[in-house]
């Protein structure tokens, strides 16, 4: 069995084996017509199931056939320019290629005696990501695990700087319309059913300041502590950036941390075109960014960025037989002083292999194509009377429901909409998401593949359509 070991006796083996998995996966990529076969749960749970896992293979070619049958055959394909629907974008080369090697020298950026090199590069490219938010000198960061994990190390900060008495007190304000992660974050930290205060938002989906600043007002006439304003910068939903210069007034004007969630929006960090409606993002004492989003990484790879490395501390603790308090004192650096993980993946490879390769401006010129095509299906939309489009794009999402002429029952249209996802789904044409807008079903399309075009989302409404009238013309029959 040692000779499954990576090591320098069984580097030719492990070249072949790669060599091979990677010829399998481009001869897919190649090849796929469809971002989905249409396989049901149903379907391919017996298969897996039937695999005994105590009685291996034993032969590299052999798995990779079996895995041809129960995933690559069958797996949802970002890259098609029809997969439109969650946050979930198409790859670089660069960065796969940072995947594969950071996966062969499984180093931990936990501590310098595992990573060495890796840490200087991760902090690097805090550094850089910090300069392009603009937050100071005196910033700093870490890369985790997601968006959920950023912001709930951030509310984590934000907690202990109040250096409230009494969780029960604390509030956090953020739009009725940001991830759901706030809301558990806020669960985990211990505070309160009440912690989270969910403002309005207006036409745009953006949060509503005036009602923020009421909201404030309040929480300091009944005694309460405001522990920290949630502004989202790309809303998972409406891609909707909250007006980042009046929330960055209001919380210094009621002593509140800032923090923005930019885990979709970040990429506007990279844009040529559109880097200012990111404006106000530098005044915020935390700030998540998603990399595996905008800029076109593989899962995963993000970080929590802030105004002020002391805060950090707030998640630093010591254990003599990793990072000992000497360390500090003898200047080594060590990432697990910034971090809520110990063992962590080199995922900050990824990201600098990019940059090496394409530098910043290649992945501004990505995002700044797909908030274009945004442009053109927000047209189309709004241009074609089958469907209701709810707000036009700020960054690279549309709402929009299916209206079928004669059919005013909202109940009814509901159901055509749900039908119309779902049968689109199994035939595999194209994958789109769902939400709800006022209680109502809509659909959604999350377009970050700058593949796609605009005669790509025309024929996938119109295979929406196709579908939601299939449906409505069966549900006639059965009422007639």
């Amino acid at each position: 069995m040692r000779s499954h070991l990576l090591n320098g006796l069984t580097a030719e083996h492990y070249r072949r084996s790669v060599t091979e998995g990677v010829e399998r996966v481009a001869a897919k990529l190649a090849t796929t017509e469809r971002p989905f076969t249409g396989v049901t749960a149903d379907d391919l749970t017996p298969r897996i199931d039937a695999v005994d896992l105590d009685r291996p293979l034993g032969d590299t070619a052999a798995v990779l056939d079996e895995l041809e049958e129960l995933y690559l055959r069958d797996a949802v394909y970002f890259h098609h320019p029809r997969y439109l629907a969650h946050l979930n974008c198409p790859v670089v080369i660069p960065a796969v290629l940072g995947e594969a090697v950071l996966s062969a020298v499984n180093s931990s950026l936990d501590t310098w005696d595992q990573s060495a090199g890796g840490t200087l590069i991760e902090r690097k490219l805090i550094d850089w990501t910090t300069e392009r938010i603009g937050l100071g000198e005196n910033a700093d960061g870490v890369f985790t695990s997601g968006g959920s994990q950023s912001n709930l190390q951030a509310l984590l900060l934000a907690r202990e700087e109040t250096k409230a008495e009494s969780l029960d007190k604390l509030r956090v304000f953020t739009s009725e319309v940001s991830h759901f992660s706030v809301k558990k974050s806020a669960k985990l930290l211990g505070l309160g059913p009440d912690a989270v205060v969910t403002v309005p938002v207006d036409h745009d989906k953006r949060m509503h300041t005036v009602a923020l600043a009421h909201e404030l007002e309040r929480c300091a006439q009944d005694g309460l502590v405001p522990m920290a304003v949630v502004a989202t910068a790309g809303t998972t939903d409406f891609g909707s950036i909250d007006p980042l210069p009046e929330i960055a007034e209001l919380c210094e004007q009621f002593g509140v941390w800032m923090h923005v969630d930019a885990a979709y929006g970040c990429g506007l960090l990279t844009s040529l075109k559109h880097r200012d409606r990111l404006n106000g993002i530098e005044r915020a004492d935390s700030v998540t960014v998603d990399y595996h989003k905008s800029f076109f990484q593989p899962v995963s790879s993000s970080a929590l960025l802030v105004r002020d490395v002391a805060t950090l501390r707030h998640a630093t603790y010591h254990a003599d037989y990793l990072n000992p308090r000497r360390m500090v004192e003898e200047r080594i650096p060590n990432q697990v002083d910034k971090s809520l993980q110990t063992t962590r993946r080199f995922d900050a490879l990824k990201l600098w292999m990019t940059l090496r390769v394409m530098g910043a401006d290649g992945i501004g010129e990505l995002f700044d194509e797909v908030c274009a095509l945004a442009q053109e299906g927000w047209k189309l939309l709004a241009t074609d009377p089958r469907y209701d489009v709810v707000v036009a794009p700020s960054l690279s999402t549309l709402v929009f429901r299916y209206i079928p002429a004669g059919v005013t029952d909202p109940a009814e249209i509901d159901r055509a909409n749900l039908y119309a996802r779902k049968a689109l789904f199994a035939s595999g044409d194209a994958v789109v998401a769902g939400t709800k807008v006022g209680g109502r079903h809509y659909l959604k399309f999350t377009l970050l593949n700058p593949e796609t075009t605009a005669a790509d989302i025309a024929a996938v409404l119109d295979l929406i359509a196709g579908h939601a009238e299939q449906y409505l013309g069966e549900s006639l029959d059965r009422a007639s």
